[in-house]
């Protein structure tokens, strides 16, 4: 068997990576592996395939996205933002996850997307754009971790405040608890990484567990709205036109597949990564869909009582209350939401330090040679700096919850344009099999392959555009968008990084192309 092996790095030409396929084409050689050229230690290889499509879903946690969520679509719409909500989500962001998943069989590194963006990108702009591509990705991460464990706050403070008459929890009570939460799980990521795998497979049983319960018994014991208030009647108070109120209210069902991308970023600790990553991403997206697709109807069928749930900080409490007709019932729902809920937030702080990471790796970030280290076989500097980033969100929240909102759902838009750069490169390359070679392990037919890409491009315009929409007008101080104003600071903090370290010192992957030829 004769074999070939050519190494690029990061400011390589797309023409030579182009060539190198190109020859392989035509000596008939079959690709047998790409690996991103990296560089510094590298972790161990603990995550099967049952547990990597665990840890997917069990960041995404479709059902309990909405549940924890479900007050703000209802007010941008009814019970029909919630369920063709949950439709049009799950669509885009199959699409979305078909796109990252062939991109994925290909390039499987912790770097993820912006990696993709790296070798996408043409040369001139190929430092720059994954530079930009992983910011935005990091950002949204630490985000998104906060939005977790601040729930985790809500929902534990939900049940001291049910079983306590007269007790009304303070902002500095959400904020005690919120850091407690980030300092636990930052000493866990350090310290009990190894029980990882098994946590993980635990919490996914847990969540469809509970989900199948709490769904059964709700609809079993509840009184019903009918049909024609779930599925027909629009209740628009948002003062918005029909069609703007849905499109804005469409941010909570998206908060489904927040953390799509966390299979992405856990590759190199993945058996065959290039196979299993692609099938996690898939397992992501269906599993959620059924999940909260199902409870999104589920749930808007047993609603008797709306202006309870909007007024409560955690409204799924009272509507389990309300559909069950049991204070316990209800209360066994809600315990088991908690461990839920941390267990997510366990998970995307493992995620997000493995980005950080990444990026340190490839000398992107002030005080790489630091970041880039293990401690105890984990990425224990780049933990260290989530846990930092997710404290000083939490000072945010105590000063001021509209700011901190603000940052919470530009997460979402970031994450949907960190996407949408190597997908819009792949798009600019004409999808070339100098790129995507065609014998790769998760393999699109032509035409489906270049609709996914370019249904993923236009619903990250729609997400960049009316998710900055304020939710209600004519717009107060207290109900403006701030979300706008917050992706502009972090593209401040981000220039600002470039400018002092990551211009001279980032360097983006370094490519290795394996091929063997049969005999």
């Amino acid at each position: 068997m004769s074999e070939g092996r050519e190494k690029l790095d990061g400011s390589s030409s797309t023409s030579k990576q182009a060539s190198v396929f190109e020859e392989s084409k035509t000596t008939e050689a079959v690709f047998d592996s790409v690996a991103l050229g990296l560089v510094g230690p590298q972790v161990k290889r603990h995550l099967g395939p049952l547990s990597i499509i665990a840890l997917g879903f069990n960041i995404a946690n479709s059902w309990v996205a909405i549940a924890t969520s479900i007050a703000i679509a209802i007010a941008a719409g009814g019970t029909v933002t919630v369920i063709y909500g949950a439709i049009v989500a799950s669509f885009v962001y199959l699409m979305v996850a078909l796109s990252l998943a062939e991109l994925a069989s290909v390039y499987p590194t912790a770097g993820g997307q912006y990696h993709f963006a790296s070798v996408l990108a043409p040369v001139g702009w190929s430092r720059g754009v994954s530079y930009a591509c992983g910011i935005m990705a990091t950002f949204s991460w630490v985000g998104q971790n906060a939005s977790v464990v601040i729930l985790g706050a809500e929902a534990i403070l939900a049940l001291a405040s049910f079983f306590n008459d007269g007790y009304v929890p303070k902002t500095w009570h959400y904020f005690l608890v919120f850091q407690a939460i980030n300092a636990v799980f930052l000493i866990y990521n350090i310290f009990l990484m190894r029980k990882t795998p098994r946590i993980h497979d635990i919490a996914f049983m847990l969540t469809l567990t509970t989900f199948i319960i709490s769904l059964i018994t709700c609809l079993v014991r509840s009184e019903k709205q009918s049909s024609k208030a779930v599925w027909t009647v629009f209740e628009n108070n948002t003062g918005w036109p029909d069609g703007i109120a849905f499109l804005t209210g469409l941010i909570t069902p998206c908060f489904m597949f927040g953390g799509l991308d966390a299979t992405l970023h856990l590759a190199e600790e993945v058996e065959q990564p290039e196979r299993n990553v692609p099938r996690a991403l898939m397992s992501t997206v269906s599993i959620g869909f059924i999940t909260g697709f199902c409870f999104s109807v589920g749930m808007s069928y047993t609603i008797t009582d709306l202006e309870d749930l909007l007024s409560n900080p955690m409204p799924i409490y009272p509507l389990w209350i309300q559909a069950t007709k049991s204070i316990a019932a209800g209360t066994a729902f809600m315990v088991a939401l908690v461990v839920i809920v941390l267990l997510v937030s366990n998970s995307i702080q493992q995620t997000t330090s493995r980005l950080i990471w990444s990026l340190a790796r490839d000398d992107a970030l002030l005080l790489s040679p630091w970041l880039s280290r293990l401690t105890l076989e984990v990425p224990g500097p780049a933990l260290l700096l989530n846990f930092v980033a997710t404290f000083i969100l939490g000072c945010i929240f105590l000063g001021s919850s509209a700011a901190f909102n603000a940052i919470v759902s530009s997460a979402i838009i970031l994450q949907i344009l960190s996407f949408a750069i190597p997908i819009f490169f792949l798009i600019w390359s004409k999808r070339s099999p100098g790129l995507l070679p065609k014998n790769r392990a998760f393999r699109l037919p032509e035409w489906f392959g270049w609709t996914a890409n370019i249904i993923s491009i236009l619903w990250a315009v729609v997400e960049l555009v009316f998710f900055n929409f304020p939710g209600v007008i004519p717009v107060s101080g207290s109900s403006m968008n701030y979300s706008s104003a917050v992706l502009v600071v972090m593209g401040l903090v981000g220039t600002v990084n470039w400018f002092a370290y990551a211009r001279k010192n980032y360097r983006g992957p370094r490519i290795t192309f394996e091929f063997s030829s049969p005999t």
